[in-house]
């Protein structure tokens, strides 16, 4: 099963490591398998206390072991003062929990593109000259 078709099988927030490869990395001989597979078991979330947070912006630092995201809020316009941007929130992955929500982002922005049209991330693109800006009142 590809990594890919593992998610769209799953709810996002539900995204296990059940599948992940038995293979060995170092030869060509592939790890002994178990016969027969407990079920994983879906540990409870609890979400009381759960503060939401909103960024447009986000800057990715990576290390050898771990990814560093800093989340925060730019508040620059185009063409205004550029002022700099406040980050409110870092948040800490190892390599592989990123890759699983790499996979279920990737996942939740395909279901959002068919459904309401390709995400434009080139902001010059998104801009609509002033000559077809329509007419305010």
């Amino acid at each position: 099963m590809s990594y890919q078709s593992e998610f769209q099988n799953r709810n996002l927030g539900e995204i296990l490591m059940a599948n992940e490869s038995t293979t060995s990395s170092t030869s060509d001989v592939p790890a002994t398998q178990p016969a027969a597979q407990a079920p994983v078991q879906i540990p409870t979330v609890e979400v009381e206390g759960l503060a939401a947070l909103y960024a447009n912006f986000v800057r990715v630092n990576p290390s050898p072991e771990e990814l560093v995201l800093d989340f925060g809020l730019n508040p620059n316009l185009p063409g205004g003062p550029v002022t700099p941007v406040k980050i409110s929130q870092r948040l800490v992955l190892n390599y592989y929990t990123a890759k699983r929500l790499w996979g279920g982002l990737a996942i939740a922005l395909q279901r959002h593109e068919q459904t309401f049209g390709v995400l434009e991330t080139d902001v010059n693109k998104r801009v609509l000259p002033s000559v077809q800006r329509p007419q305010q009142r």
